[in-house]
């Protein structure tokens, strides 16, 4: 089990960020959450598989084609075992 909390920079909101992030994660089996944050970014908690939080955070660092990443920050945290994945 892998658990990471992901912060995501740039032109990342109005742009169906959070919904290709749950896409991605609904496919790969990931659990967690993803959210808008007051400051322009895009915070997601995944867990689950380690190949499969992989992918997922592979993905936050392209986003969809309207969205313009400019970085992304990875940090281990501990899992929550929610055993859903949700848009916040």
């Amino acid at each position: 089990m892998k658990a990471v909390r992901v912060l995501i920079s740039g032109s990342v909101q109005g742009v169906g960020f959070r919904w290709g992030v749950e896409r991605e994660a609904g496919r790969l089996g990931v659990d967690g959450w993803v959210r808008n944050l007051s400051d322009g970014r895009v915070e997601a908690r995944l867990e689950g598989d380690e190949a499969a939080v992989d992918g997922v955070v592979a993905y936050c660092h392209e986003g969809p084609d309207t969205a313009r990443v400019e970085s992304v920050s990875v940090t281990d945290v501990e899992p929550e075992r929610s055993g859903v994945f949700r848009v916040r």
